[in-house]
């Protein structure tokens, strides 16, 4: 598996040492499972407005 550095303020960090140890979990399961988290929403997102644009476009051309 490859390995990232990442910086970010250390406030920031023991707030998602917290989380990750009500959930025990490891601090980069938790970080992974954000990243797919927002990806995802990304991806319905992008899907959601193709949608509306497509609709649009029909409407339009009728």
């Amino acid at each position: 598996m490859a390995r990232v550095l990442i910086s970010m303020p250390e406030r920031f960090l023991d707030e998602i040492d917290q989380v990750a140890g009500n959930e025990n979990r490891s601090r980069s399961e938790l970080i992974r499972e954000a990243l797919r988290t927002y990806m995802y929403r990304n991806q319905v997102r992008d899907t959601q407005k193709a949608s509306r644009n497509a609709e649009i476009l029909d409407a339009l051309l009728g």
